[in-house]
């Protein structure tokens, strides 16, 4: 019987650890990149493990062990841009992509300060406490439209998955992050906004990042982070 039990256990926590990711890959043009040519490696290429803190330098980019390894890929103002997984989106949880622009090269750009603004996100669906699902998990990875508005210039683009599988404790959704870079080539006069700090963006006491998505059931849900900006 003990046998059996440790047996289940070993299953769970490789099962655990198979259910994590990595976001290592752009899709540019309708071609997947190579893994980390344009993605800057993060910390967990390996281990796959989140972040938690929301407040760590970690939760900009995941990348303090090997800054500054990708380089930089034109993308056209306007056309489709996509950001893979090593896998899928194993968890329930829902998606924000956010970019900032460097001041001149990406490349070891640390993107400080109040730069970052929200271009997509996939949220939750509700209905009023029967059920919530999560359109997000499961899929291989995102697709969106790179504003036809945004300046040209080169940048950051941060992909934010939150698993909200252990929320309901502070400090248990689960953050999976990387940044690309990409040279934005055609665009516009636009003003992306609101700007927000990363980290500082949350507190982790967001209604959308503290709570408990089983029971009971949440009415509604609030996606966290300024307003999606489309130019």
């Amino acid at each position: 019987m003990k046998l059996s039990v440790f047996s289940v256990a070993v299953a769970c926590l490789a099962s655990i650890a198979s259910a994590h990711y990595t976001f290592p890959s752009l899709v540019v043009g309708g071609k997947t990149t190579a893994a980390w040519a344009n993605v800057r490696t993060t910390n967990n290429f390996e281990t796959q493990a989140p972040v938690t803190d929301v407040t760590s330098a970690d939760f900009r980019c995941y990348d303090s062990a090997e800054p500054g390894t990708a380089t930089t890929i034109a993308v056209p103002a306007g056309s489709q841009l996509g950001i893979m997984s090593d896998g899928t989106i194993y968890h329930p949880g829902v998606v924000n992509v956010y970019m900032a622009k460097a001041p001149s090269s990406a490349s070891g750009w640390a993107g400080d300060g109040a730069v970052w603004f929200k271009v997509y996100q996939i949220t939750a669906e509700t209905n009023g406490g029967s059920s919530i699902a999560f359109p997000a998990q499961n899929v291989p990875g995102v697709t969106f439209t790179v504003p036809k508005n945004l300046p040209t210039g080169e940048y950051l683009v941060r992909m934010e998955a939150i698993a909200l599988h252990a929320a309901s404790t502070f400090g248990g959704a689960q953050f999976y992050i990387s940044c690309g870079q990409v040279s934005v080539t055609g665009g516009g006069s636009g003003t992306p906004g609101p700007l927000v700090s990363i980290p500082g963006v949350y507190t982790g006491y967001e209604p959308g990042i503290l709570l408990n998505i089983y029971y009971p059931v949440p009415a509604n849900y609030t996606q966290p982070g300024p307003a999606v900006w489309s130019g």
